[in-house]
């Protein structure tokens, strides 16, 4: 076989006993690590560490995947300022986070004849978000609905990682501050958590293969 160090040198073309004489001076496992080649090729390593620093990689890996998530808003075509204020809201959040908004607009009655209301709110949300994303989607008229969507300028990946430079940086300016002072900041997002639950009625999280969960006009 041929033999690969601990370290990554060549050993060399090396019979099976000498190889396993060399794993047992080093204290080391003897790994096969190309089983088709000719000769084979074996390496000397701890097999333990590597088996845990390739799940770490792996992990790292799939925390850093970016999935495509759709989000759903839906308004009245006559929203109330207050409304429509907290609709957008969520659609700015939504395309920080890096999601895609898709933005329906519900006509019921008379309004059905009014297709123009409408069109002028989806335009009207579109360019006050438009620093954070644009329209993926024109405008479109789907039976009783109209549906636009609108993609993020920032892409997931991005998002997620300064999200988490976010957490950390609050993080560590908790443990600058001392033990009360992350006492008084959890309670905070304690009280925010609740208070979002409440105003909650948004998308939150729906992946495109899964039904979304949409936001209700009140």
């Amino acid at each position: 076989m041929r033999l690969v160090g601990p370290s990554g040198e060549q050993v060399g073309i090396v019979p099976l006993a000498k190889a396993l004489e060399l794993a047992q001076e080093y204290d080391l496992d003897l790994v096969e690590v190309a089983a088709t080649a000719r000769p084979p090729v074996c390496k000397l390593m701890d097999y333990g560490k590597f088996k845990y620093e390739s799940a770490m990689k792996a992990r790292e890996a799939r925390k850093n995947q970016a999935h495509t998530v759709i989000k759903e808003m839906k308004l009245r075509p006559k929203i109330d300022p207050h409304d429509y204020d907290t609709k957008k809201g969520h659609v700015v959040r939504f395309l920080k986070q890096g999601d895609k908004v898709k933005i329906t607009i519900m006509f019921r009655g008379r309004e059905q004849s009014r297709p123009e209301l409408g069109f002028r709110l989806l335009q009207r949300l579109a360019e006050d978000v438009q620093e954070l994303g644009f329209v993926e989607s024109a405008a479109k008229q789907d039976g009783r609905n109209m549906i636009m969507v609108l993609g993020p300028h920032k892409k997931k990946t991005e998002a997620m990682a300064e999200a988490r430079a976010a957490a950390d940086a609050r993080k560590a300016e908790r443990l600058g501050r001392g033990p009360a002072a992350e006492q008084a900041d959890d309670e905070v997002e304690q009280v925010e958590e609740t208070e979002t639950a409440e105003v909650g009625t948004d998308a939150e999280t729906a992946e495109v293969e899964q039904p979304a969960e949409t936001a209700q006009d009140a």
